[in-house]
């Protein structure tokens, strides 16, 4: 898990580089060919000098890598620049954003553990806590994320872990981070958030208290729809925790992901502005027009968190959750009106993509299940792209027309 020798980053002074320049400058030395772009690293395995180096290498007495599944120089590279972004101690990589969800949990959880989560949560993270948690004697308490008041009413003697997102899939709500993270301090809970759809650098979760931060990496961080990736960061107890179950039980991320990650990454911060500024102009043109009953989006004052979306977050993310008028009907005939947009699973995309939850993602819910969730019939989620944002305007105004 430690760097090598041979694996030391470029010296830099943090108190005098910016975001961007983290984002582009934090690499691994070069080599003796002088690249100036990080080379790709595939290989599964090092070698060893003789006998007493593999031995130590293994002991753990030597920072040096052994073996591609427990650590490579370029998935190295991609925790590093995240955890700079994040300001966490550590990290580990996963193969994918659920990936990073399941280990996280699976590491630092016991049978008879108690977890209590936001209500909104990603589909498969509910699975997790709902179907097979359950099966290791875990259980899971969930909270309505529209009354963080009484979150604590929730807690248990064997409650653990705090878990939410924010902002949280599809419904866009925002959960007040500092809140969780004072009653993660008061109850000795672990504060895991999920952070995928503000990425670093809109959102750092770990200035308001959490422990724990995960990413889906495929969303906004790849950003271009090309790879599957997944990460944990933060306090570095817990991390050696999910490093350890990590190595032996295999989900780690692969060299060559790890390298298109760490190269998304330079251009994250200049990606984000312009999503953004695509979403809020979106946002504004969807609170205008007549057939939209409400629109969520963080940075729109009429959220009902705004305020709380204004102290911690830097913009307001490429997502934007609207109701259309007339329910799961004009949902899908609006969907089979898009004629630019992508309809699609993914978000975070160079693309606009359009979901409509109710009639597929989250078609299997209950009504009632939906609704306490924030997911009416007509909700639709957009994840505004990087196209020129007139023309997307134009088409989601023919498809809602």
């Amino acid at each position: 898990m430690e760097l090598s020798k041979s694996e030391k980053f470029e010296t830099m002074n943090e108190q005098e580089y910016g975001f961007e320049t983290q984002a582009i400058r934090t690499q691994l030395e070069r080599t003796q060919f002088a690249e100036h772009s990080v080379p790709l690293y595939l290989t599964s395995s090092f070698v060893f000098e003789d006998a007493e180096d593999m031995r130590a290498s293994f002991a753990e007495e030597k920072d040096r890598n052994i073996y591609s599944r427990f650590s490579n120089p370029n998935t190295t590279e991609f925790v590093e620049k995240i955890c700079k972004m994040e300001g966490a101690d550590a990290g580990y990589a996963f193969a994918t954003g659920m990936a990073a969800v399941y280990s996280t949990f699976a590491a630092l959880l016991n049978s008879g553990d108690h977890i209590v989560s936001a209500g909104s949560v990603f589909g498969s993270t509910h699975a997790l806590f709902t179907k097979y948690y359950p099966k290791w004697n875990i259980e899971t308490s969930y909270f309505n994320v529209n009354e963080p008041e009484t979150i604590e009413q929730f807690i248990k003697p064997n409650t653990k872990i705090l878990y939410a997102e924010s902002p949280t899939n599809p419904a866009v709500d925002i959960l007040d981070l500092q809140l969780l993270g004072d009653i993660a301090k008061k109850h000795n809970l672990i504060l895991i958030i999920d952070n995928c759809f503000a990425t670093p650098y809109i959102q750092n979760p770990i200035k308001f208290g959490a422990h724990l931060v995960i990413h889906s990496a495929t969303k906004l961080i790849d950003g271009q729809g090309r790879v599957l990736g997944g990460i944990t960061v933060g306090r570095e107890d817990l991390i050696r925790e999910i490093y350890l179950f990590s190595r032996n039980t295999g989900p780690s991320l692969s060299p060559f992901n790890a390298w298109i990650l760490s190269k998304s990454l330079e251009t994250l911060a200049v990606r984000l502005d312009k999503h953004c500024q695509n979403a809020l102009e979106v946002a504004t043109f969807l609170e205008a027009h007549p057939n939209v009953k409400t629109v969520k989006y963080p940075f729109l004052k009429s959220h009902p968190q705004y305020e709380i979306a204004k102290k911690q977050m830097l913009l307001g993310g490429n997502v934007v959750a609207f109701e259309i008028q007339g329910g799961i009907e004009a949902g899908r005939q609006f969907l089979d009106k898009i004629k630019l947009c992508s309809l699609s699973a993914n978000l975070g995309d160079t693309r606009t993509i359009v979901t409509h939850p109710a009639s597929t993602t989250h078609s299997k819910l209950s009504v009632e299940e939906r609704l306490a969730v924030s997911i009416t019939d007509g909700l639709v989620r957009v994840s505004v792209g990087l196209e020129t944002v007139k023309d997307v305007i134009n088409d989601l105004n023919q498809a809602l027309s």
